[in-house]
């Protein structure tokens, strides 16, 4: 007779246990990062040594950026780099962003404009600015990004590092800190995204690069096709194709850009539901490719997110679960006793502000004063763990029945108070 597997309970457990296991993965390999890779080298502003300096193209795909390209460019300008240039792709603005590059090219001898006449979106607009540019090592920020001015030296060091470095991802930080949603977002950037970033470098394949900076190799983008025009995401679609072509991809905490995020519930809801379609699409494209031995690295990145996706919705099925015993007599198998069991809760609160502690205390060399937001810390598991279950559950059945949409164009996205 074969013994009775309690199935409900395995799933309960996993729910719980889960974010328990990943927090402490990320926990090891953010420390191994930092001790092998960070501690006692140079920091952010200092300059790493290069034999050479190869010219950089910087690339600056815009849409609507009036308000923010002046700042973008004047900050593009004072890069300590010897030899670059400013490649501006303004991709069918509306507003009077192609006005301003126009003006401001004519100051700066560094700064060549490219005009869109229609929106193509920003992978068209990379891949228009990667074909004018002049360099083997393009740097890729977003227009209303402030890089700097030793962020791209850091990321061609990289790029000259080794004939197979293909993609360099930077480090973003939130300069926009006027709401609660601000100053969270302060330290999920350094606790959870660079926390992953530095533990999936660790064991060898980056999820995504960041696509408000970083840098590539032209000759890995022309053999992997450029960026993908049909792709919600363009950046993990790039980072999953340059990988699986036996690219490495790195991750440059040093290469700072400060970057302009959402400050309001529905832009935030609607960046993060972007971010997780994008997910999903890549693995629906690449999960074939990654089925042999050689592309090996891959399957811990894949793994990874599809147990994310399984989270999700093993916490709908408790959410449900919870909200019905509300309303009818379920049997004792399906009930539960709450949405934060007692013991749970504090083993996942001390989890949570442990690992808090650990990213926020690595991350102090890029930002002296970062310290002061762990106390905003504590409300991370309700605004930021909700926020990426529903938009994961959200995203797997609007990307699957979806259809096929064609070119991803621009939208203006929320830039937050200032």
């Amino acid at each position: 007779m074969f013994p009775r597997i309690d199935l409900l309970g395995m799933l309960f457990e996993f729910a719980f246990y889960y974010p328990i296991v990943m927090s402490l993965f990320w926990m090891a390999g953010g420390i191994y990062y930092f001790m092998r890779r960070e501690r006692g080298q140079p920091g952010p502003d200092d300059l790493p040594a290069m034999e050479t300096y190869p010219m950089a193209s910087i690339l600056v795909p815009c849409h609507n950026e009036g308000a923010n390209i002046d700042d973008t460019i004047a900050w593009l300008v004072n890069q300590r780099y010897p030899d670059f240039e400013i490649v501006a792709i303004n991709d069918g603005s509306t507003d009077d962003t192609g006005a301003r590059l126009d003006a401001l090219a004519a100051q700066h001898a560094l700064l060549r404009v490219v005009h869109l006449d229609r929106n193509l979106g920003k992978a068209n607009a990379l891949r228009m600015g990667a074909l004018a540019a002049r360099a083997e090592y393009l740097v890729c920020i977003d227009g209303d990004a402030l890089l700097h001015p030793n962020a791209t030296q850091w990321l061609v060091w990289h790029l000259c590092s080794g004939h197979r470095v293909g993609a360099v991802t930077g480090n973003p930080r939130i300069r926009n800190r006027s709401t609660l949603l601000g100053k969270l977002q302060v330290g999920e950037f350094s606790s959870i995204i660079g926390m992953i970033k530095r533990a999936q470098r660790a064991y060898g394949r980056l999820f995504t690069v960041s696509g408000v900076v970083a840098a590539f190799r032209k000759t890995a983008l022309h053999r992997v096709g450029y960026w993908s025009d049909d792709m919600v995401t363009e950046d993990i679609d790039i980072s999953w194709r340059l990988q699986i072509d036996h690219w490495d991809i790195r991750y440059e905490p040093n290469a700072l850009a400060y970057i302009l995020m959402p400050e309001t519930f529905k832009g935030l809801w609607n960046q993060r539901l972007r971010w997780a379609r994008g997910g999903v699409e890549v693995i629906l494209r690449h999960a074939k490719s990654i089925n042999s031995w050689r592309t090996r690295r891959m399957w811990g990145v894949m793994l990874e997110y599809i147990l994310s996706v399984c989270w999700s919705y093993v916490m709908l099925m408790i959410i449900v679960l919870w909200l019905l015993g509300y309303l009818i007599d379920m049997p004792a198998p399906l009930r539960t006793s709450g949405l934060i069991p007692r013991w749970h809760g504090v083993v996942l609160g001390i989890t949570c502000m442990l690992q808090f502690a650990v990213s926020l205390t690595i991350d102090r060399r890029y930002e002296t004063r970062i310290g002061r937001k762990y106390f905003w810390m504590i409300w991370y598991p309700a605004a930021y763990w909700l926020l990426s279950l529903f938009t994961t559950i959200v995203a797997v059945p609007k990307t699957l029945f979806s259809g096929s949409r064609g070119v991803a164009v621009w939208t203006s996205p929320d830039r937050g108070y200032r």
